[in-house]
């Protein structure tokens, strides 16, 4: 008995064996997103710099705007912020302990935080900042999984 050859059977096998092929590829992705690259797995933490600010009661709102735009325009002055945002308490708790405000500052190492703290522009916004502030807190932290 001889094998019979039914037309388009290569074309048949072709999508197959490439429908096949693309869902292991597909698959490899997909175990490639979820893992993390060798690279990456042996990166150096972000570093976190949160700064919690209280004003004087004779502070302004007008003083208080002048220090959140300067605040806020750091990270185009200063090179090695990768990340910032900051927002004022909202908290029902209670806790703030006389602070209003935080300023949250990402750096992708500690070289870059401590060029950041004596850089001269971080320098005239101490300045600014100084007759208005009445209690200022500061942590940084590297991040953690």
């Amino acid at each position: 008995m001889t094998a019979r050859r039914f037309p388009g059977t290569k074309v048949v096998l072709a999508v197959l064996l490439l429908a096949a092929l693309g869902g292991l590829a597909a698959g490899v992705s997909a175990v490639s997103a979820a893992e993390p690259a060798q690279g990456d797995a042996k990166a150096a933490p972000l570093l976190r710099h949160v700064v919690l600010f209280g004003f004087k009661p004779e502070a302004t709102p007008e003083d208080v705007k002048k220090v959140e735009d300067a605040f806020a325009a750091l990270p185009t002055k200063i090179n090695g912020i990768i990340g910032y945002e900051w927002g004022t308490n909202v908290s029902p708790e209670k806790l703030d302990q006389g602070h209003t405000h935080c300023f949250f500052l990402t750096f992708a190492n500690a070289k870059d935080r401590d060029a950041y703290l004596v850089h001269p522009e971080h320098k005239a916004f101490g300045k600014l900042l100084g007759p208005y502030l009445a209690k200022v807190t500061v942590l940084d932290y590297f991040v953690k999984p």
